[in-house]
């Protein structure tokens, strides 16, 4: 069975993986519902930054946890 790793992208379209998907809800309590673009992707990333908004050290961690998978998602090499 193939298991895809990365979100399969067609310009500035997207669809997330299973995988994806269940990261992306483990880390934010949100599943990342109607994402269909990369913009849909960021959009939903900073609506949850905005959710867990903060200085502390945790936030910082939730928020560097959210950045570093949507670079993982689009084949980043530095996450």
């Amino acid at each position: 069975m193939l298991t895809l790793t990365t979100m399969i992208r067609l310009g500035n379209h997207i669809r997330l993986t299973r995988t994806e998907i269940a990261r992306f809800t483990k880390i934010t309590g949100f599943p990342p519902a109607d994402v269909k673009t990369l913009d849909d992707l960021d959009t939903y990333i900073r609506q949850c930054k905005q959710h867990y908004w903060g200085v502390s050290k945790e936030t910082k961690f939730l928020h560097w946890l959210m950045d570093r998978e949507r670079s993982r998602c689009c084949g980043s090499q530095s996450a």
